[in-house]
Formats: C-alpha cells, sequence, structure tokens
C-alpha cells in the first residue's frame, strides 16, 4: 500500500452521501459530539450507552485487530465501521456497487432503496444449510453516511431489518454514534483503528 501524504489532495470522484441534519443530528465527527455525554471510547468510534444495549468486538483471528463494532440492541445487531475518507468527495457511492457485486457472487440479490440516511442497500443473503435442510436467506441492510474525511458503514440485521418500530431504534442509535478520525494521514478506505474500551462500566479492560 502507497502511502499517501494528504488524502485531501485526491481529485473529486463522488459527491458525499449523507442526512442533510448530519452535523446535527449523526452520525457525529467527534469536532461536533457533546463533550460531556458519557460515551464508550472504542478508538475509531465512541457509542452512547443506553439501557439495553451490548457492544461486541469483532476480533480478526489472526492479527488480533479489532475490525467492527457489533451493537446488540433492540432484537437486532447493528455493525459498524469506520474508514479513512477524502474531505473532499465520498465512498458510499463506489461501496454499494462493490457489496452489491459481492452478494450477487454468493448468490444473494440486493435492492437500492431511500433510507433513513440516503441511498441504502437491501440485501438477501444466502446461508449455509445443515446437511437435509431446507436452505435459507438473511435479510440484512446496509447504510453508510459520509463525513467529515471520514466514511461510516453499518449493516443492519434482526427486526430492524423488516420492522419499522426497531428500525427506527437502530436508526436513532446508528445516528449517536461519533466517529473519532484522528489526524494521523490515512489512504482512502482504510479502517480508522478500533481497540478495547478503556472505561466502560462492566467491560473489559485487558
Amino acid at each position: 500500500m502507497s502511502d499517501i501524504d494528504n488524502i485531501d489532495e485526491i481529485p473529486v470522484d463522488h459527491p458525499k452521501s449523507a442526512p442533510d441534519d448530519r452535523a446535527e443530528a449523526g452520525p457525529f465527527d467527534e469536532s461536533e459530539a457533546n463533550p460531556v455525554r458519557p460515551y464508550v471510547d472504542l478508538g475509531g468510534v465512541k457509542v452512547l450507552p443506553r439501557e439495553g444495549l451490548h457492544v461486541r468486538l469483532e476480533v480478526e483471528e489472526g492479527t488480533k485487530r479489532v475490525v467492527a463494532i457489533g451493537l446488540d440492541y433492540a432484537n437486532s445487531t447493528l455493525q459498524v465501521q469506520p474508514f479513512a475518507a477524502p474531505r473532499n468527495s465520498g465512498l458510499w457511492h463506489e461501496i454499494r456497487a462493490q457489496i452489491a457485486d459481492q452478494i450477487a457472487r454468493q448468490g444473494g440479490t440486493t435492492t437500492v432503496r431511500d433510507g433513513a440516511f440516503g441511498p441504502e442497500v437491501l440485501a438477501q443473503i444466502p446461508v449455509a444449510a445443515a446437511e437435509g435442510q431446507t436452505g435459507h436467506q438473511r435479510l440484512a441492510r446496509f447504510i453508510g453516511v459520509d463525513g467529515p474525511r471520514w466514511f461510516l458503514r453499518g449493516v443492519i440485521a434482526g427486526e430492524a431489518a423488516v420492522d419499522p418500530t426497531a428500525a427506527a431504534k437502530i436508526e436513532d442509535l446508528f445516528r449517536s454514534i461519533v466517529v473519532v478520525r484522528g489526524t494521523t494521514p490515512m489512504p482512502p478506505r482504510d479502517l480508522i483503528p478500533l481497540r478495547m474500551p478503556t472505561a466502560a462500566p462492566g467491560s473489559p479492560t485487558t
């Protein structure tokens, strides 16, 4: 991977995709977040605790690197990943197409529709069945928001993929997330480093 000293000099390829009220209603940049709220600090993202929310770290087996944050809430799951992005262009338009291609190769289908955050991908993903059982498909929603120098991707599964009431709760949870981009130069699409929480009640600190 080549080093990029200043990702802001990358030409604009795609416009940013984000709600018009993103800066006021989230997902937030660190500079926009309320500094007195009791966030759980996970490195590249901060999560606001709420009743019934369980936070899981998804760890890459070989490197032991945290590669995603899993949030269990409202009988649903929300997986989030923050990525570095150029200041003046977005990643979501291009990434949506790549998600559709990947799911098609798995034998699934996708539909792009307008959602709470703009365009989202509704996917039906085949699930391998045990021998003698009929296979089925899992429904998932892929959402994305382009922020200032970052891109936040979410994958919604469970009741929030089909039920409007659960969906509203998960969308509110996604809105409350704070992305901590930092000042270190990073190539676009690089995962912003995630880590164990430093001081979250009930969470391990080692």
